[in-house]
Parts: C-alpha cells; structure tokens; sequence
C-alpha cells in the first residue's frame, strides 16, 4: 500500500499548496511568492535581506552614490529667492551681506575706512566685527542689483550657470554631504580671506568664493581619476585668468579664498586612504579648515576692534 504524501505549504499563504523551496532558507514558497535567484529560487524574505547586506556603491571620495544633484538643486533654490527678495527689498543687502567693519551713526549713516573701531556714543560698528558673524555666509547668496554695480543681473546669472555645470557633476563624484561642506567652506573662506586682505567697510555679496571652490574639486577630482591632463588644464586655465582678470573689479580676495579652501577640501576627499580612515582624514581636514578659518578671521576682528572680539 503507498503512503500517503506529505503536503507542504507555503510559509507565507498557508492555504496555498506548494513544491518549490528557497534555497537560502529551504522554506516552501508558492508561485506567487517565489523569486528568481542567481542559483535557484528564494523567498521574499531572503531577496529582502540579500539587499540589505549587499555592498552599496560609493563615490570616488566615499559618499552614497546618487543620481539627482539634490543639493545643488537646494542651492538654487536659495539662490534665487534670495535674489528675488533683495531686489524688492534692498536693505537686505545692508543687513546680511559681507562687510568687515563700518561704523553707523545714530541716524543711520555708513562711515567705511581702514584703522581701528570702537563703539563712541551713538556711533556703533556694524559687520563682521560688530559681532554679526552669519554676514560671512548669507553673503554667498546674495548678488548685486540688476540696477547698480559693474554686471547688474550678469552677476547672479554668471555664478548660476558655473554652479549648475560644475556643482551637478562634482556633487556626484563626492556624495551630497561633502559637497555641501565643499560649497560653504569654500564661501567661508572667500569671506574670510576679503576679510582679512580686502577693505573692511566695502560691501561684497555673491556666490563666486563657493563657485571657485567647487571649480577647483572639479580639477583635483578629475585629475585623480586619471582624466585627460590637457582637457582638465584647459578648464583651469580660464578659471585661474578670470581670477586675474575679476581683480580690477570684483573681490579677488573672495575668489582666492574659495579656490584655496575648496582645492585643499578636494585634495582630501580624493585622496584620503581608502580604509577605515578615510572619513577620519576628510572629517579631520574639513574641521582643521574650520578652526584655521575661525581663528584667523577672529584675529583679523580683533585688529578692526582694538582687541575685542564680539560675539
């Protein structure tokens, strides 16, 4: 007489009759619940797990690998309004661009010069050394009026159209956490290096330190992946002849300062061991620009105060 056969089950539909076993698990599994493997079949379950265990890709500095520039696509989005606000309202330029130190009288009235500053009767200083240390920053996303200075609308135009061309490639080659960190270290010491070389009362704004930065990891990156030597110094030849030329009538210092910064960032980034230490050797970098960055500009704030240094 034959016994009787064992009937088997899937795990997930117990009503459902079924052959087939994951060949990860050897649990039974139904046609609707079993999944192609590279060798035999596995559950749901099984394919769930084998995705979280495999390696995910990474950029060439270590970043998550991404296909959409979020962050540069914040950036404009910051940018622009920005533009937009100070255009309707133009004290937004007083109140938030990068100024060194200029001194405000009780009725409001700007007196910009070089030497030393103190607070004497209705008379206060304002800007950097006035103790609003955010003009270092918001400074990056404000531009000149489409109504005054040398560009007008080129101004913001210009630096949106580098940072769209460079920031969406570079952005991908290092993850959108540095390059975030790349973008405003760079604008900090574009800020920092007109602070500390430039006329402390004139007034600067743009996005052009950061868009420097970002132009020099795209050389640094590019060389490190071994691309073609003469296309990449073609690109750099004109953006160090434009910091050149922008002498005569743009903030030099804050062109410098990003493209110093954002090369010693991408230097980092690119070549740090790829080992556990690497996010060591970026972070450390990053953070040792931060200190170099603060200490300098509150020695700079401290000569423009007579040795305070306001917070």
């Amino acid at each position: 007489m034959d016994s009787e056969s064992t009937v088997t089950m899937c795990y997930r539909h117990p009503a459902v009759e079924c052959h087939v076993r994951c060949t990860r698990c050897e649990r039974y599994v139904c046609p609707d619940c079993v999944r192609a493997a590279p060798v035999g079949h596995q559950c749901p379950a099984c394919v769930k797990e084998g995705a979280r265990s495999a390696r995910r890709a990474r950029t060439l500095a270590g970043g998550r690998m991404s296909t959409t520039p979020v962050v540069t696509y914040v950036l404009f989005a910051l940018t622009v309004p920005a533009y937009l606000a100070e255009v309707v309202r133009p004290e937004l330029v007083d109140r938030f661009a990068m100024v060194g130190a200029r001194l405000v009288g009780a009725d409001g009235t700007h007196y910009a010069g070089e030497g030393t500053f103190l607070v004497l009767g209705p008379v206060r200083t304002e800007g950097v050394a006035g103790g609003e240390w955010e003009r270092m920053l918001t400074s990056a996303f404000l531009h000149q009026s489409p109504f005054e200075g040398t560009f007008g609308i080129l101004h913001v135009t210009l630096n949106m159209v580098a940072l769209w061309q460079l920031g969406r490639v570079v952005e991908l080659m290092l993850g959108r956490v540095r390059f975030a960190v790349l973008y405003l270290l760079s604008a900090l010491g574009g800020s920092v290096l007109e602070l500390v070389l430039g006329d402390p009362g004139r007034v600067s704004v743009g996005a052009s330190g950061a868009v420097f930065g970002v132009g020099a990891a795209y050389y640094v990156l590019h060389r490190r992946l071994g691309a073609d030597a003469a296309r990449v110094n073609r690109f750099l030849v004109p953006l160090l002849l434009w910091l050149v030329v922008s002498a005569w009538f743009t903030s030099w210092q804050g062109h410098l300062g990003g493209l110093l910064v954002g090369g010693a960032l991408a230097l980092a980034y690119a070549y740090a061991p790829r080992d556990g230490r690497r996010v060591a050797v970026q972070a450390g970098t990053g953070a040792a620009l931060v200190v170099l960055l603060a200490v300098t500009a509150a020695v700079r704030v401290s000569e423009l105060t007579g040795g305070s240094i306001p917070l």
